[in-house]
């Protein structure tokens, strides 16, 4: 079991030096979640070779066009292919009513169904419950309600060890109640089997937390604690702090001190202002603070395995 992060664009409001606007797609218990869609998202995701059918969630974070502006072609396309199935479909207040207007003028009618969510800006809230993982919206601060997300896996069950096996007899029950970490009692209550003689410490959950256009959110540090893996946009240097101040976003060294902070695996920047031709300097930046500071490099995928 891992989770994969496949980074499809990393530049912020404009188009340049190759970099595209933010798209990427995670893949988490089999699930394949698509997070932004800025324009040319669906030409980089056949460029990377992700198949649209696989697609079953996405999540936008926010109304600046370079992180939706590439949605209405997607779902016209996953339409032209002839899905069926349902879309999950996460966003800020507005955004159905935007596809609605989109698709009323130009008398599409989606061949799918799409189940639109809406996160309250300002608040935390859980807006996925699968059995096996959950995902949190986290709050940004913006200069539109604005969004990042937490994925997280729910706890695993205790693991079976085999080689414990062969001298023990189990029914499909008692195997249950050991992966749920009980012991197997006989039919008077005494423990016949203990569970820690026949077990194993289950494999670990993985979490990943997305970072969208942001000041520093201090108040969220607590919420992401240990996460593995942190995407958090750094659109500039450090000589640019006040300019990020301005324009609502985060300097690469501010990003790398929320992470040694939040006690993250790994960080990922991205978000790059198109002034950056070079990203040394914003990847130089953070391992000065943040040795595990990784650029959002187009078709870079990041692995976490637990290995």
């Amino acid at each position: 079991m891992s989770l994969e992060l496949l980074i499809l664009g990393s530049n912020s409001a404009a188009f340049a030096h190759r970099r595209h606007h933010t798209a990427q797609v995670f893949k988490l218990q089999e699930q394949h979640f698509l997070i932004d869609c800025g324009e040319g998202t669906q030409l980089l995701m056949k460029r990377n070779k992700v198949k649209l059918s696989r697609i079953d969630h996405i999540f936008i974070s926010h109304l600046h066009g370079d992180h939706y502006f590439g949605l209405i072609g997607l779902l016209s396309t996953m339409h032209l292919f002839g899905r069926k199935k349902e879309l999950l479909l996460v966003g800020p207040p507005g955004l159905k009513e935007i596809l609605q207007l989109q698709l009323r003028h130009s008398e599409t009618s989606l061949n799918f169904h799409i189940r639109f969510v809406e996160f309250t800006p300002g608040e935390s809230e859980m807006v996925m419950d699968h059995p096996k993982f959950t995902v949190t919206s986290l709050p940004m601060d913006h200069r539109v309600p604005c969004s990042g997300y937490l994925f997280k896996e729910k706890p695993k069950k205790r693991r079976i060890n085999r080689n414990k096996l062969q001298d023990v007899q189990l029914s499909n029950l008692d195997i249950m109640r050991l992966k749920e970490g009980e012991d197997v009692l006989n039919a008077d209550g005494s423990v016949k089997y203990e569970n820690k003689l026949l077990t194993l410490d289950p494999n670990p959950s993985f979490s990943y937390a997305f970072f969208s256009d942001t000041k520093l959110r201090p108040q969220l540090q607590d919420i992401i604690k240990g996460v593995d893996l942190l995407y958090h946009e750094a659109t500039f240097a450090n000589d640019m702090a006040e300019r990020a101040v301005q324009t609502y976003h985060t300097t690469a060294e501010q990003a790398a001190k929320y992470a040694k902070e939040a006690e993250v695996g790994k960080l990922i920047l991205g978000h790059f202002s198109a002034r950056y031709k070079e990203l040394d300097p914003i990847l130089k930046e953070a391992k000065a603070v943040f040795e595990n500071s990784y650029l959002a490099i187009e078709g870079t995928k990041f692995v976490v395995d637990g290995k």
